[in-house]
């Protein structure tokens, strides 16, 4: 199974089938890259140097400037396989539940929440798909009230990340993972919703009945105006300390660890070259 899983609702279409909405999570619920966002937490416990905690800073600009293309993702997840490898699990764990709030609490779009609380309220069930390690989709998910999620996970031997990576959670992948989930808790594809910005989840996009872009990429765009999907705006982060509690150490899993902290070189380093090649 591809994912994390808290207790189902029971919604149903009017073909007796359940419906979900499916949501990419970076620049689509949060206004920023999950995964260099605990850079410098990561940084701070001595996991990354101060070069690559500056490398994020930029990589964060050139994110929101432009996301990333699936050339940029695989060479990020080339450079994790390299970077990670012997790091521990127990670690990194703490890391995220201990800076969770701090972290992702500024980050939530108002938009996003609003959008989710619509469906929950239609008997949809929530799922959060995600390129970012599945330690941090995890928690990020239960903080929204989401029934499944699934994010990349890496390998573990002996409490430590090996550099392999288990599974990617990334365009195509990530419509396998949406296939999946309504196979195993009976979803109608063609009466579920999906929500993205980037031109990599296209295939997730296409996999529902209904598609719809949010913050979209050049990319996306071109596609929505051409398919006529419509096209929605986020840009007010909301903190969401006041009404979800913090979720305890179980709640962050092991799994997808390294994706926190490395996407952190590997994405600067590429996003950087890509937005200059533009320039």
């Amino acid at each position: 199974m591809l994912c994390g899983v808290t207790e189902p609702a029971n919604p149903s279409t009017r073909t007796g089938r359940r419906v979900a909405a499916f949501f990419d999570l970076d620049k689509t619920v949060i206004a920023k890259s999950s995964t260099l966002a605990f850079s410098r937490p990561f940084f701070q416990e001595g996991l990354i140097n101060r070069r690559a905690v500056l490398k994020s800073a930029y990589a964060q600009f050139v994110f929101m400037l432009a996301g990333a293309d699936a050339d940029q993702m695989d060479r990020m997840r080339a450079h994790i396989t390299s970077l990670c490898t012997g790091w521990d699990v127990e670690q990194v764990n703490a890391i995220v539940e201990e800076t969770l709030h701090d972290i992702v609490d500024p980050l939530v779009y108002k938009e996003a929440t609003q959008l989710i609380a619509e469906h929950q309220e239609q008997g949809h069930d929530i799922v959060v798909l995600s390129a970012s390690g599945e330690e941090v989709v995890a928690p990020i998910a239960k903080l929204l009230g989401a029934t499944h999620w699934s994010g990349t996970r890496m390998v573990v031997v002996d409490g430590r990340y090996t550099g392999e990576i288990e599974f990617y959670c990334s365009a195509e992948n990530k419509a396998t993972a949406a296939r999946e989930l309504s196979d195993e808790y009976g979803y109608d594809l063609a009466e579920c919703h999906a929500y993205s910005d980037s031109i990599t989840d296209l295939p997730l996009l296409e996999a529902v009945g209904h598609p719809t872009v949010v913050n979209p990429d050049r990319g996306l765009r071109k596609e929505a105006v051409q398919r006529g999907w419509p096209t929605l705006s986020f840009e007010h982060p909301v903190s969401l300390r006041a009404r979800i509690p913090t979720p305890s150490r179980a709640a962050v899993t092991a799994a997808g660890v390294g994706m926190g902290a490395v996407a952190a070189a590997g994405a600067a380093w590429w996003g950087l070259r890509a937005w200059r090649r533009r320039r």
